[in-house]
């Protein structure tokens, strides 16, 4: 065996090229900062970017991602994206994220209170609903129908940010979210300010497409397992069901809620117009 000291090894994240180590990006994120809404994937970001009134803190993208950024909003694009590589996104967000080389942080967008809602299109109140995914195709189709703010508890509710917001697809840029520490509270100064508290649960005494409807209303709907809680019932003018004519009896709760707005919308914007 020769004498011979052998030469130091390098460390195996350095780059035979010469350029720096990867980048630490830290920990996954765990989405806990109501200060920071994250977005990944293509809608929810680039409506984010499109939307003037996000405050754009961070943007990564991939070399693909990011041409395809500029292709999209050339000279609109209101952050230029740091260049990253996919895995650096990866450890940013959930395990088995699909973000598409996409990886957006921002601040909150204003959110409405019961004094400044306009009562004009329907509001949407969900009472506990927990599932990131069902809140967030909810939010995706409150957008479509035009919904003016969705109202959620504080607590036992999931943030407007990571899963929630790719489920809606971009929608989060379109329909503010009220977050209000007590329910019943706050649709007891919605009826007191001229408010028709409609609930929707399979046990309501009315068909939702029988109970007479007029602005302003707000649309209840219960959550994935018990429904409206009992004081959220309470609070609520009138209870509605959907009538399902086949065997399946219910609905999971997101398509409850496009089938529901479609019927409210419907009823208080009055007559079709030729």
């Amino acid at each position: 065996m020769s004498d011979r000291p052998s030469p130091p090894r390098k460390p195996r994240f350095q780059r035979h090229s010469g350029k720096p180590a990867r980048r630490d990006f830290g920990p996954r994120r765990t989405f806990g900062d109501p200060e920071t809404v994250v977005l990944y994937g293509w809608h929810p970001v680039v409506e984010a970017l499109r939307n003037g009134k996000r405050a754009i803190r961070r943007l990564l993208a991939t070399e693909n991602s990011a041409r395809r950024l500029h292709e999209e909003l050339g000279e609109h694009l209101p952050a230029e994206p740091e260049i990253v590589r996919p895995d650096e996104i990866n450890r940013l967000v959930e395990a088995d994220a699909v973000h598409q080389g996409l990886y957006l942080e921002a601040s909150p967008l204003p959110s409405p209170s019961v004094e400044t809602l306009s009562g004009k299109g329907v509001v949407l109140a969900l009472d506990q609903i927990t599932d990131p995914h069902n809140v967030g195709a909810i939010v995706r189709t409150a957008a479509a129908f035009g919904v003016e703010a969705i109202i959620t508890t504080a607590r036992h509710s999931p943030a407007a940010t990571g899963v929630l917001a790719k489920s809606a697809s971009g929608g989060l840029e379109h329909v503010p979210f009220m977050v209000v520490r007590n329910l019943s509270d706050t649709l007891i100064a919605l009826g007191e300010r001229g408010f028709q508290r409609v609930g929707l649960d399979s046990s309501g005494e009315n068909r939702l497409d029988e109970v007479p409807l007029k602005e302003p209303v707000v649309l209840v709907l219960g959550s994935e397992g018990k429904g409206l809680r009992q004081r959220t019932r309470e609070c609520c003018d009138v209870i509605g069901r959907l009538d399902m004519p086949g065997a399946i009896k219910s609905l999971n709760v997101s398509n409850a809620a496009a089938i529901s707005l479609f019927a409210v919308t419907k009823a208080v914007s009055g007559p079709t117009r030729p």
